[in-house]
């Protein structure tokens, strides 16, 4: 098939390239504008137009996706494949080539529409996820199901390794999906309503650790929000940021709520409203991620301190 593609960040990437693999020809590549990035704020290309290029492929980058709406007439395409694009289409663009556009959603839809569906999923305890090939409507992830993959959650599953896993499976599908539709071999699915809240976009808020909470809620917040924005906490008025923890005690309650109870040789166990929670690893401000093992060894941690909210 002839397509235009319409990706932004990493988890695009591999959807744009299984799609070039399977001999389907790419004939226009959509992005964001480059961004400012690090201490030189040098303008840095999105990770899809960076494969685009190295591709061969034409790119174009609107500030806003109705401007390019004359552009996307003008070329040639059967159908536009979206994957994390990152900006709202409208209905002229959705109908405007013969299959119209189709979504590789991060979520086995009807659940976890919205911005953040792979780290809510990792929050909220599930036990797999997956993804979503979608014919969009006007509405948000609302649109007809055409084909799923589903994907079981490990134990430790983080919001990256859960991205990567997506991302691997999404490109799959939807490689293998577009000959089908092609064919005339899929037949739609309507959505129901969704089981789950609208999956907002993440903040670095949201990694602000609530002691009060139970430990297995803080333990899952920290594995989703692993690697971005990443789950925080204050001692003795620096940021501390936890990046791997295990639940104990899911009922003891020794001390106060943030309480540090106990610190071994590889662990800080802390207390929790509902059960204790050993922070594992951790980075304090200005210092590198390392276990705890190695931070204790560099900097004194008393039990009876209060890990606060900042």
């Amino acid at each position: 098939m002839k397509i235009i593609f319409m990706g932004t960040p990493d988890f695009a990437v591999g959807t744009l390239r299984e799609l070039c693999a399977a001999g389907h020809e790419v004939t226009l590549v959509v992005s964001q504008p480059d961004r400012p990035k690090g201490r030189g704020h040098a303008l840095t290309p999105t990770p899809v137009k960076a494969a685009a290029l190295e591709l061969s492929l034409p790119v174009l980058q609107p500030a806003k996706i109705r401007e390019a709406e004359e552009a996307l007439a003008a070329t040639e395409a059967d159908v536009i494949v979206v994957a994390a694009f990152g900006q709202i289409i409208p209905s002229s663009i959705l109908h405007m080539k013969k299959y119209g556009c189709i979504n590789v959603h991060a979520s086995l839809l009807p659940k976890y529409r919205g911005a953040a569906p792979i780290q809510w999923a990792v929050i909220d305890g599930e036990r797999e996820s997956g993804v979503t090939i979608m014919q969009m409507d006007e509405g948000l992830d609302t649109g007809d199901m055409l084909a799923k993959a589903v994907v079981r959650l490990d134990e430790k599953e983080t919001g990256g390794s859960l991205f990567d896993k997506l991302s691997a499976a999404g490109a799959r599908l939807c490689a293998e999906t577009l000959p089908m539709l092609e064919r005339g071999e899929i037949t739609p699915e309507k959505q129901g309503e969704s089981p789950t809240a609208y999956a907002s976009m993440l903040k670095k808020s949201m990694g602000n650790i609530d002691w009060t909470k139970d430990a297995q809620s803080i333990e899952r917040l920290v594995r989703g929000l692993n690697p971005w924005p990443s789950a925080y906490t204050m001692l003795d008025g620096r940021m501390l940021k936890i990046w791997s923890c295990d639940v104990l005690a899911q009922d003891a309650s020794k001390g106060a709520c943030g309480e540090i109870l106990e610190v071994t040789k590889d662990a800080i166990v802390v207390q929790t409203g509902a059960g204790e929670l050993a922070l594992r690893e951790i980075q304090l401000s200005g210092k590198a991620r390392m276990d705890a093992g190695a931070f204790l060894r560099g900097f004194s941690v008393t039990p009876g301190a209060v890990l606060t909210a900042e």
